[in-house]
C-alpha cells in the first residue's frame, strides 16, 4: 500500500516538474522575443500592417439663384523648405533665384528669403515654414521656381493643403449662409443653409486599405480594396446677390446712423415666399456690425404696431368693425382697469375712422376697438388668430426658429390689460420672418406661402430635386377684408406714418410699428420696425425692416429709424432692375470665349472695369487674364472655368476676389 501510494507521488511530482519546466521555457522564449529578437518582429509587424484609410468627399457648392457662388471649398496651401534635401551644389547654384522667386510671389525682400534659407540649412531645419494659406494661382508658381522645381526629394519643397470654406461675398449674408462643422464628438454643429443642407453638401467619404511600407508611407493595396467617395450635391439658394447686398448696406447705414444694438432685413418674392435677402447685423465690442446671429429667424419678440394689421384684419373678418367705423381716441389716453394707452401724438386724434386709426398707428383707438368687441369673448379673439396660423411656427429648414408667444383666456398672465395691450402688440411675441408672412400674405391676395430659401438640389448640373413653393393657408381671409386693408396700407405711405418714405416714383404699403421693451424700467429701449410690400398695386416684393434698441436721442420710431430702410430697398430694387434690352446689351458688351486667348485677353484688357466672361476657359489662361485685371484669383477643382463668382459685366475692383469653379 505504501508503495502503490509512493509511486503515485512520484508521477505527480515528475509531471509538476515537467510542467513547471514547460513553463519555465515559454517565459524564456517570451522573453527572448521581447527583448532580443523585439525590434524584428516590431519591424516586420509594421511592414505587415494594413489600414483602412478615408478618403474625404468633395463638399458641393452653395450658390446664389443666379448661379452666383455663395459658399465653396477652395484649396489653400502651406510650403515649407526641407533644408537637408538639396545637394550642395544645387542648394548655391539656385538659392538666389529662389529667394527673389519668392520675393516676388510672396512680398518681402530677396535678401530675407536668401538669410532664412541659408540658416535653414545651417541649422539642418527639415521643416522652415515660408508661406500658409496661399491660393492655387501662387501654390502652382512657387513649385515652379528654381531648386523648388526639382521636388521634394532633391528641391526640398514641402507643400501641405487643407481646403477651406470660402464666402466670396465675405460677410454679407454670412449668418444666413451659415457653417456646418463636424466637432470632435463626431457630431455636426449646424447653422443657415450650410447646416440645413448639410446632409446633401457633404456627401459621402470613401475608404480605402493600405499597407506600410516605411514608417509614414503607406501603399494602396489594390482597387478592389477601395470604395470610392461620392462628392456632395450642390445646393441652389433663393438668394439675389444683388437685392442682398442693397439690403445689407441699406441695414448697416441705418445702424450706424442711430447707434443700434441690431437689426435685420428679409426681403420675401410675393407669390413664391422665396427669400430674396436675408441680412442680420449685430454690434460687436469694437462698434462695428457684423453678421453674428440670424435675428429674422430665430429672436422673438413684441411686435409693436405692426401687429395692428392683424388685429384689423380679424375684426374686419369677424365683423365687428369696419373700415368706417368711427372711434373716438378722445384725448389721446385712454384707461384701462389701473393702467393708461397713449397715443404718440399728444392729444389724441379725436373721432376717427377705423381705417384712419390705422393710417396714423394709434393705440388708444385699437385698443378700445378690440377691448369693446372682444372683452365678453376674448378667446374670439386668440381663436381668429390662430386660425390665420399666427400661433404656428413657419417650420424653417434653418433650424432655431423662435417660437410665436400668444396668451390665451385662462392662463395665469392673462389679466384684464391683455386683450387691450395685444391690440397693439404688446404681450405677444413673433419672429420677424414670421410677421413678414402674414404681410406677404396680404400681399399675394391671402395666400400665405411658406418663405423658401432653396430652389434645387443638382450633381454635376443634373437636377436631383426643385423645390416647389408651399401653401400654408390658402385664404388666411375673405378678399373684401384683403382689399380693405391694402388700402390702408397704401395709404400709411400715402398720408400716414410713412408719409416721410413716400415717392411718387413707386408705390408702397405697409405699417410702422414702435414698440418699447424694459418698460417697466425708467430708460426704456425701443424696437422700431417696419413691415410691407412694392409695387403697391401688384406686389413683387414683401420686406420687414426690425432695428432694436437705437440711440433714443437719435431717433427710436420705426418711421424714422426703420421705414427709410424699407423706401432704400425698393427705390434701389426698382432702378437697378434692368430691362430686357438692357441686359441684352449688357451682355453684349462682355467678352465672351470665342477667339484665341491672346485675342481675347486683348479685348478683355479693354474693359478694365469689368468682369469678363472667363467661362469655358483653361483653368491658367483665365487666372493669367484676371490677375492681369488686377483680381485676385482663386480656384475649386481641374479643367476648365465652369461658374465665377462675379458676374460678368459688373463693375470689379483693383484686388477684389474672384472664385472660379472648374469642371
Amino acid at each position: 500500500m505504501a508503495t502503490s501510494e509512493k509511486n503515485i507521488l512520484n508521477r505527480m511530482y515528475l509531471v509538476a516538474g515537467g510542467m513547471f519546466l514547460f513553463a519555465l521555457l515559454v517565459a524564456f522564449k517570451l522573453c527572448n522575443i521581447q527583448l532580443a529578437e523585439g525590434d524584428k518582429y516590431k519591424a516586420l509587424a509594421e511592414a505587415r500592417t494594413e489600414r483602412m484609410f478615408t478618403i474625404p468627399a468633395n463638399r458641393g457648392n452653395l450658390y446664389a439663384g443666379d448661379g452666383s457662388l455663395l459658399a465653396t471649398s477652395v484649396p489653400k496651401y502651406t510650403i515649407r523648405f526641407d533644408a537637408l534635401a538639396p545637394k550642395e551644389e544645387d542648394f548655391e547654384e539656385n538659392v538666389q533665384a529662389l529667394a527673389q522667386g519668392l520675393s516676388d510671389q510672396l512680398g518681402k525682400p530677396a535678401s530675407h528669403y536668401v538669410s532664412e534659407l541659408r540658416r535653414a540649412r545651417e541649422h539642418k531645419n527639415r521643416y522652415l515654414l515660408l508661406a500658409r494659406n496661399l491660393g492655387y494661382s501662387k501654390y502652382l508658381a512657387i513649385k515652379k521656381l528654381p531648386l523648388f522645381n526639382k521636388g521634394p526629394y532633391k528641391g526640398g519643397i514641402i507643400t501641405e493643403q487643407r481646403t477651406v470654406r470660402e464666402h466670396p461675398l465675405e460677410k454679407i449674408a454670412e449668418r444666413t449662409i451659415g457653417y456646418d462643422r463636424l466637432t470632435e464628438y463626431g457630431r455636426y454643429s449646424e447653422a443657415g443653409l450650410e447646416g440645413a443642407y448639410g446632409p446633401y453638401l457633404r456627401g459621402k467619404e470613401g475608404r480605402r486599405l493600405k499597407q506600410r511600407i516605411a514608417k509614414g508611407q503607406w501603399k494602396p493595396l489594390g482597387d478592389d480594396n477601395i470604395v470610392e467617395p461620392q462628392d456632395g450635391y450642390d445646393v441652389i439658394s433663393t438668394i439675389n446677390v444683388n437685392i442682398q447686398d442693397i439690403a445689407h448696406h441699406a441695414l448697416l447705414a441705418s445702424l450706424e446712423k442711430f447707434e443700434a444694438d441690431h437689426g435685420c432685413v428679409v426681403v420675401m418674392e410675393t407669390k413664391t415666399g422665396e427669400v430674396k435677402a436675408i441680412s442680420n447685423l449685430g454690434r460687436t465690442e469694437d462698434g462695428n456690425y457684423y453678421e453674428d446671429r440670424n435675428y429674422a429667424v430665430y429672436e422673438s419678440a413684441e411686435p409693436g404696431s405692426t401687429f395692428k394689421l392683424m388685429a384689423m384684419v380679424a375684426a374686419l373678418e369677424d365683423r365687428v368693425i369696419d373700415s368706417s367705423d368711427v372711434v373716438d381716441t378722445e384725448n389721446g389716453r385712454v384707461r384701462f382697469y389701473n393702467r393708461t394707452v397713449y397715443d404718440s401724438h399728444w392729444g389724441g386724434y379725436g373721432k376717427i375712422s377705423a381705417a384712419r386709426a390705422f393710417e396714423l398707428s394709434s393705440n388708444t383707438a385699437f385698443a378700445k376697438m378690440i377691448n369693446e368687441n372682444y372683452k365678453d369673448d376674448p378667446k374670439r379673439f386668440l381663436k381668429r388668430l390662430y386660425n390665420m396660423g399666427l400661433n404656428d411656427k413657419l417650420g424653417l429648414e434653418i433650424k432655431g426658429e423662435g417660437t410665436p408667444r400668444f396668451p390665451y383666456p385662462g392662463d395665469k398672465n392673462w389679466y384684464g390689460t391683455t386683450l387691450p395691450w395685444m391690440a397693439f402688440g404688446y404681450g405677444v411675441s413673433l419672429t420677424p420672418l414670421q410677421t413678414l408672412t402674414f404681410y406677404n400674405a396680404i400681399a399675394n391676395n391671402g395666400e400665405m406661402v411658406k418663405p423658401r430659401f432653396i430652389k434645387e438640389i443638382k450633381k454635376w448640373d443634373v437636377s436631383v430635386e426643385k423645390f416647389e413653393k408651399e401653401v400654408i393657408n390658402p385664404a388666411i381671409c375673405s378678399q373684401t377684408t384683403i382689399d380693405k386693408v391694402k388700402d390702408m396700407m397704401l395709404h400709411v405711405v400715402e398720408r400716414g406714418t410713412a408719409q416721410n418714405i413716400y415717392s411718387k416714383e413707386f408705390s408702397m404699403a405697409g405699417k410702422t410699428g414702435t414698440c418699447q421693451t424694459e418698460y417697466w424700467k425708467e430708460e426704456g429701449k425701443y424696437i422700431a420696425s417696419f413691415a410691407g410690400y412694392f409695387p403697391a398695386e401688384n406686389p413683387e416684393y414683401s420686406c420687414i425692416v426690425v432695428i432694436h434698441k437705437p440711440n433714443k436721442k437719435l431717433g427710436y420710431y420705426g418711421n424714422v429709424v426703420a421705414a427709410p430702410v424699407f423706401r432704400k430697398i425698393a427705390q434701389k430694387i426698382y432702378s437697378d432692375t434692368p430691362l430686357v434690352d438692357e441686359v441684352q446689351l449688357a451682355s453684349a458688351n462682355v467678352p465672351q470665349v470665342d477667339q484665341d486667348f491672346e485675342t481675347y485677353y486683348k479685348k478683355a484688357q479693354k474693359a478694365d472695369v469689368t468682369m469678363p466672361n472667363v467661362k469655358g476657359m483653361p483653368a491658367m489662361d483665365a487666372v493669367a487674364l484676371l490677375e492681369n485685371l488686377g483680381l485676385k484669383v482663386e480656384f475649386n477643382g481641374i479643367g476648365k472655368v465652369k461658374n465665377q463668382s462675379l458676374q460678368a459685366g459688373k463693375k470689379i475692383a483693383k484686388n477684389q476676389k474672384v472664385v472660379l469653379e472648374l469642371s
